[in-house]
């Protein structure tokens, strides 16, 4: 059975992690194509794709600025194909920073997978997958896969769950029990501790949200976890990632594009940090 991650405050800057643990982000970055594409938005050049690049690499600096040491992994939601994880982890201040690359083609419709950055040095995988989904006809669902990493002391899941899409809700409950037949099999393998991050297109948590729609924050981004002594979890609402909401008050995260205008921002997603103890 998949338990569901409590919210937990954090400390303030200067965080410490104990050596029995990990430091796992999963953030949606927001239709992160390859400026080559022909599925690139509108008015997406060379150097705006260089300046997320560069953004997304800030903001995980900033994250390892507050909780004291780098993130062992990043999950991330809707990157185009290799390339842009290529530029990312190559082309940024993570260059020289032991990241290595996860990442499968998926039969996505927008053409978006998931992926994962991750320690060579802390994170060392070991095997990894793509999954796919079942569709109501016993094929693949035009979706994202869920995508499995395995290290030495966990397995990882990145998951990008499909929209209704017409209210076709069946479409988010196949992607669950997909989920929840690895968990199952990585648990009858041996394998104790497994962590699913990702964006799972539901308000499931409450609490302070990851995503505003129509004035209201919604958290569709978290994690499931099973086998860790605990888990600690908190929405990375960083200032540089927000701006004032014209519309409906307070703030909301910034976007790269608005319909055809470019914002300069990252994602209508923020991202959530978590921590595991062993």
């Amino acid at each position: 059975m998949i338990l569901l991650l409590l919210l937990a405050g954090f400390p303030a800057q200067g965080f410490s992690q104990p050596k029995d643990s990990l430091l796992i982000v999963f953030w949606n970055v927001e239709n992160f194509f390859d400026y080559h594409s022909e599925n690139k938005p509108q008015y997406w050049t060379a150097g705006r794709f260089y300046a997320k690049c560069d953004a997304v690499a800030k903001t995980l600096l900033r994250i390892a600025d507050r909780y004291g040491r780098l993130p062992d992994a990043l999950g991330l939601a809707e990157v185009e194909n290799g390339f842009v994880l290529r530029q990312l982890a190559g082309a940024t201040a993570l260059r020289k920073l032991d990241y290595r690359i996860v990442h499968y083609e998926s039969p996505d419709h927008r053409g978006i997978d998931c992926a994962l950055l991750c320690r060579r040095s802390t994170f060392p995988v070991r095997a990894s997958a793509p999954k796919h989904i079942p569709d109501s006809a016993g094929g693949v669902m035009a979706t994202r896969d869920i995508l499995l990493a395995e290290s030495d002391s966990l397995a990882v899941l990145v998951n990008h769950h499909p929209s209704q899409l017409g209210g076709k809700s069946d479409r988010r409950e196949r992607a669950r029990a997909r989920l929840r037949e690895l968990t199952d099999s990585l648990h009858a393998a041996g394998c104790r501790r497994t962590l699913a991050v990702g964006d799972f297109n539901e308000d499931l948590w409450g609490g302070q949200g990851t995503l505003k729609y129509n004035g209201r924050w919604e958290k569709i981004d978290g994690g499931f976890a099973e086998g860790f002594s605990a888990v600690r979890e908190e929405v990375f609402a960083d200032p540089v990632l927000l701006e004032p909401d014209a519309a409906f008050g307070g703030q909301k995260p910034r976007r790269t594009f608005v319909g055809p205008r470019y914002r300069g921002g990252v994602s209508d997603h923020l991202p959530v940090v978590f921590i595991v103890y062993f």
